[in-house]
């Protein structure tokens, strides 16, 4: 029996729209959907947007491999397509010799991830790139970057739209039972509720991937990790920043520590940090601000008091406890649980802005891979 549609993909976040393109260039009938009222509303809009080099993750990772893979597909697509990006280099800043051994472990773990191009700086190289930096080492990561995350998403919708994708918005996912035949009917609620059939269906719903995957009838629950959301606040510097290049201390036990980014105005920001919450809540706490000074002055001790002003918080899609580590990307796919047409996308945390086309490629790669293949 004919669906619907050939492939739905829930969520118009970066993730959801780089694969859709991605099927969609190739050749399948795609639908996009998103309870929104458009495109990267949630995780997409409230990040860092600063591409990756692949440096921390472990070595055969998904997050490693497919964050240095899609490094170099991103830098060339905004190249061709004109997406406002800077490749303008990173610093990874020791602030005490006793952090020069974690440095050189960095530098060993990227190079196993096949990011050859840090160069180990003392601390009169790195002051002659940034005088306002205080450190005894730093590693320079020529290849990190930042870019317009907004911008980038419209590429690939507009790519995806070319292709004959359709978007549709205000429209949340109810729920899907996989068919006896083979393929799924999918419920959407809103103002005008619909359901649809389907023979591939791409769970890409970021923070509600997880809450998703439950409500599909058909697909063994065990096969469905369990969330977590670490959020994460911002805060503005006030005035012109004194850094050329991205700041980021060494990484800490919860994570990277509180970095220096620079949008594409040259207005600076600081975080994210650490908390973990048990609702979706982007409220922003003035309080949390107190906390960065202390951190920040380690490798720049001229920040000034009252330099920071409230910006805006994020929110990490976890799949790993607080006191875990930090769980790998899991694309999970017909060979993972059994489901034909079915990859559900969880914990597509950072660096999934930077690995989104490369994830396009390995969701596309799954499903042809699978017994179902492309219908």
């Amino acid at each position: 029996m004919s669906k619907d549609v050939q492939c739905i993909v829930i969520g118009a976040g970066v993730v959801g729209l780089a694969v859709a393109r991605e099927l969609s260039i190739n050749g399948l009938e795609v639908m996009i959907t998103d309870r929104a009222e458009g495109i990267g509303t949630g995780t997409s809009s409230r990040n860092s947007e600063v591409i990756h080099a692949g440096i921390y993750y472990p070595a055969g990772s998904l997050k490693a491999r497919l964050c240095v893979q899609g490094k170099h597909m991103l830098y060339e697509y905004c190249q061709s397509r004109g997406v406002n990006h800077r490749q303008l280099g990173k610093l990874i800043v020791a602030t005490d010799e006793s952090e020069h051994q974690i440095l050189n472990d960095i530098k060993q773990k990227a190079a196993a991830n096949g990011v050859t191009d840090l160069q180990w700086l003392n601390a009169s190289q790195a002051r002659s790139l940034e005088p306002a930096l205080s450190c005894t080492a730093a590693l320079l990561s020529p290849s990190t970057g930042i870019i317009d995350s907004h911008g980038l998403m419209l590429a690939y919708q507009g790519d995806a739209e070319n292709a004959g994708a359709q978007c549709v918005f205000h429209c949340p996912f109810e729920s899907a039972r996989v068919l006896p035949g083979g393929g799924f009917e999918v419920s959407f609620g809103g103002v005008e509720p619909v359901t649809l059939t389907c023979d591939i269906l791409i769970n890409a719903a970021g923070l509600q991937a997880p809450a998703v995957a439950q409500k599909i009838d058909g697909l063994d629950q065990g096969a469905v990790p369990k969330a977590y959301l670490c959020k994460g606040s911002y805060f503005n510097l006030q005035g012109k920043a004194p850094f050329d290049h991205l700041i980021y201390p060494v990484p800490q036990k919860a994570g990277l520590g509180v970095h220096l980014t620079l949008d594409l105005g040259g207005q600076a920001k600081f975080g994210p940090d650490t908390q973990w919450v048990e609702h979706e809540d982007y409220d922003i706490d003035p309080a949390r601000g107190e906390g960065f000074y202390e951190a920040v002055r380690r490798y720049w001790p001229d920040l000034k008091d009252g330099a920071l002003q409230p910006g805006y918080t994020g929110i990490r899609p976890k799949i790993s406890a607080p006191n875990e580590p930090a769980a790998d990307f899991c694309i999970s796919g017909p060979s993972n649980h059994g489901v034909k047409g079915l990859v559900n996308l969880f914990g597509i945390e950072s660096p999934g802005l930077t690995a989104s086309m490369a994830i396009g490629l390995e969701v596309r790669r799954r499903l042809n891979d699978s017994e179902a293949g492309y219908p």
